[in-house]
């Protein structure tokens, strides 16, 4: 639900992890919890001064397939009655600006996928549409990173979670925004400083509203939960020795990562 935007981040400093909000006057620290009570604290850290982790730590990530019109027709598939997804496991995350390497044992495709991400804010089971807003904390940017060869290796089995669920496979962040209308949001991905996505988060068949109500009622979603909702037409292979991709979502920021081969 828009309202007042503010940016929460989680940090380290001093070998301790805190969490404030992003301002133009720096990181302003805060006191108690993000998805709980907190409060400003008269401190004020300037970026250069932390570690910038994760916003926060997800007890799961839920990635949605195929909840784009484009991409549906694109790839001449049916638009599904229902969100399709996966669970990606939480090990799979990784911070800002870390540098993510294939693993030994793969010599396969890799691809980008810049998504919006959910940030859960509260308990949610079993929720209407019309009551999603008030459970939703904010809004992420997600790099659904996928081992493709692996995700069709096997004829008989699918293999999603593996494909997504590779370590490091997972940043998100760099902040979670609060106060957006995620209707009017656009995706852009930045591969080598080349745009390849540039989508209007307006054009899911599922909107950010119905997600987190049909999957509340799969599964309780718990504060810090994020849900990747899909992505869009542009997705593409890494194929250069050293890749730089940046999710940018206006109103949220930029998440880079450097994925090297």
């Amino acid at each position: 639900m828009a309202g007042e935007t503010k940016q929460w981040l989680r940090f380290r400093h001093a070998g301790t992890t805190g969490f404030g909000t992003l301002t133009t006057a720096g990181i302003c620290v805060h006191e108690g919890e993000m998805f709980g009570r907190n409060a400003a604290t008269s401190k004020m850290l300037a970026p250069s001064e932390v570690e910038l982790l994760a916003p926060c730590a997800p007890s799961k990530i839920v990635a949605l397939w195929n909840n784009f019109h484009a991409l549906a027709a694109k790839l001449n598939q049916p638009e599904p009655p229902e969100p399709l997804y996966l669970l990606k496991a939480t090990t799979s995350i990784t911070t800002p600006g870390a540098v993510i390497r294939r693993p030994s044992y793969y010599d396969g495709k890799t691809t980008y996928e810049g998504e919006l991400g959910i940030v859960i804010g509260r308990t949610c089971a079993r929720v209407s549409p019309g009551e999603a807003d008030s459970f939703i904390f904010g809004y992420t940017c997600v790099n659904d990173i996928t081992a493709n060869d692996i995700l069709t290796s096997d004829p008989t089995f699918p293999q999603w979670a593996r494909a997504k669920g590779i370590d490091d496979y997972g940043p998100f962040g760099p902040v979670i925004a609060t106060g957006l209308d995620p209707a009017r949001l656009v995706v852009r991905t930045i591969l080598n400083g080349a745009e390849r996505q540039n989508y209007p988060i307006s054009d899911m068949i599922f909107t950010a509203q119905q997600l987190v109500s049909r999957i509340s009622h799969d599964m309780t979603l718990l504060p810090g939960d994020l849900i990747a909702v899909g992505t869009s037409v542009g997705v593409g292979v890494m194929k250069e020795e050293v890749n730089t991709v940046t999710v940018a979502i206006d109103g949220i920021g930029e998440l880079t990562n450097e994925f090297r081969l």
